[in-house]
């Protein structure tokens, strides 16, 4: 068998690895946003919460998630070493980042009230005092998130994707539990200014939680790896170290410059009624599908791109470049359609019960449809970031990134007042735009060339079967309910399912008239994987 053929395996029984152990994760993560919204609605506690986890869930997220900088970084060094290194320069490493990772911990505990004063002028006083204790109370998960993010990268360095891809469920079920207890007990009173406080510390306090068992249940899986222990280690000249910090840094100050423009996003969201909210509970939606397909891609490539950075190995890269972008592209385009098309019915059934009434429901779903128009952007722009990191330069996407955060702010600026909410998110996009064009134009020139005229004639047929296939499915879904109407949860879901049938099947024909060897690719395994079943 060939090399590439072995390649394109491994890959694909990576990616079925990821795919279920993220679905999983990111099912208990839907029932935690439910039993959230049920008690919340978009009142002042989950107002309070979006600003107050900003901070530690941006922490998180940048440095304790898959794709994240400290996972990219380990992976891309510890790939090319031997195993019998890892084990101290993991240690290193993780004393290294922890000691600093205190210091923010400490600063974020004692500096809470300034630092949401700062996020949110705009946020009125009952919501400013709980968000101000939300983020006392999560300040530790600034250090869990380097501990996380370096024992992910350590776990896929070894070949080990289950557990880091699963084990986000555990920040689900310690904020399920309880707040689901106190809702069965309280009902509509838990939403309450009498209860606020309760339910502040529900929310922010299992939030606590999961993080510190994430953090537990990988330690003894590294350990068991070869992959390092619980242990200080002070040697910075252990081998590999100075490797790991040249990606490291900079790839973390250019993913960083993301949730800056994140929380430019919320400081202009702070003077629109509920925005905060409405946001959060539009960008869950539409991250599940975003995040459970984005391990799929990126975690497997990662390892490949890696692996082809030297120039006799470019011609391969960019097939794999092209590859990325082209499955990311097959498989966010059906679903910016779905969003766009069927966004009213998807807010309606995920979240409307308890305290998310109707008037909720009419924020969130413009916010949704611009979320779902970004999501092949955001993707993609991913894709290439792993491309620089492969070839070892992070300093070139932190300048693009600092670049975009100030065209993320002016078009915020511009857009928050005329737009609202939705073109605070509007402005996101843009800036994900912008970013894949230079980050394209750059790599043109350093690979030698790249057959983008090429690509981009692909991208933009799969764009016009993908608006195709969102106006049916939106005209699909208004004509079912003009005849089964609404109100009954089981005949909404049956008309939300064959609608994204519709969609997906009028996608999926179309797509396949291109001839596209990822069309191919990607039929084949869906094909392998319902065959198994």
């Amino acid at each position: 068998m060939s090399d590439s053929k072995q390649a394109s395996r491994s890959v694909a029984n990576i990616a079925g690895i990821v795919a279920i152990a993220t679905l999983i994760s990111k099912v208990f993560g839907l029932v935690r946003e439910q039993i959230i919204a049920a008690a919340f609605g978009v009142g002042a506690v989950v107002n309070a919460y979006s600003y107050a986890y900003v901070i530690p869930g941006f922490l998180l997220i940048l440095l304790g998630g898959i794709n994240g900088p400290f996972h990219s970084a380990l992976i891309s060094v510890l790939s090319k070493r031997d195993k019998s290194e890892a084990g101290p320069l993991v240690e290193t490493v993780t004393t290294l980042v922890s000691s600093i990772l205190l210091v923010v911990t400490i600063v974020l505990i004692v500096f809470a009230g300034i630092l949401i004063d700062l996020l949110a002028p705009g946020l009125d006083p009952h919501s400013k005092a709980i968000a101000v204790q939300q983020l006392q109370i999560m300040a530790p998960l600034a250090l869990l998130a380097g501990l996380i993010g370096i024992g992910f990268g350590a776990l896929n360095a070894a070949d080990q994707y289950w557990l880091p891809s699963i084990s986000p469920l555990l920040s689900s079920i310690t904020v399920i539990l309880p707040l689901g207890i106190a809702l069965a007990y309280l009902g509509p009173k838990l939403n309450t200014p009498q209860y606020a406080l309760l339910g502040s510390l529900l929310l922010a306090g299992g939030t606590m939680a999961g993080g510190v068992l994430q953090w537990l249940s990988q330690i003894a899986a590294q350990g068991k790896a070869g992959m390092g222990k619980l242990r200080l280690r002070f040697n910075w000249r252990t081998s590999g170290v100075s490797d790991v910090m040249k990606v490291m840094i900079p790839a973390t100050l250019s993913s960083g410059m993301l949730y800056i423009n994140v929380s430019t996003n919320l400081f202009f969201a702070s003077f629109i009624e509920n925005a905060a909210a409405s946001m959060r509970y539009a960008n869950f939606i539409a991250l599940t599908p975003l995040g459970i397909i984005s391990n799929m891609i990126l975690v497997p490539f990662m390892p490949i791109f890696s692996r082809l950075a030297a120039p006799e190995d470019w011609p391969e890269l960019k097939l794999r470049i092209r590859q990325g972008l082209l499955l990311t592209a097959l498989t966010m385009l059906p679903l910016t359609a779905i969003f766009m098309g069927l966004s009213a019915p998807i807010v309606r059934i995920i979240y409307q019960r308890g305290a998310f009434n109707a008037d909720a429901t009419r924020d969130v779903i413009p916010v949704l449809m611009v979320y779902g128009a970004g999501m092949f952007f955001y993707l993609g722009r991913d894709v290439l970031v792993r491309v620089f990191y492969a070839l070892e330069d992070g300093n070139l996407p932190f300048r693009v990134s600092a670049v975009n955060i100030f065209l993320n702010g002016l078009l915020d600026f511009l857009f928050y007042k005329p737009l609202g909410t939705s073109g605070l998110v509007l402005a996101t996009v843009g800036v994900n735009v912008v970013s894949m064009i230079i980050f394209l134009v750059i790599l043109n020139r350093r690979l030698n060339g790249l057959p983008w005229g090429e690509w981009l004639i692909s991208l933009l047929s799969l764009t016009r079967i993908s608006a195709i296939a969102g106006f049916a499915g939106w005209g699909v879904s208004g004509q079912l309910e003009k005849i089964l109407g609404t109100g009954n949860l089981v005949l909404e879901l049956l008309q939300l399912a064959l609608s994204c049938s519709v969609v997906v099947g009028i996608f999926s024909i179309l797509a396949m008239q291109l001839k596209l060897p990822e069309v191919d690719l990607l039929t084949e395994r869906i094909t392998k994987k319902f065959k198994k079943s």
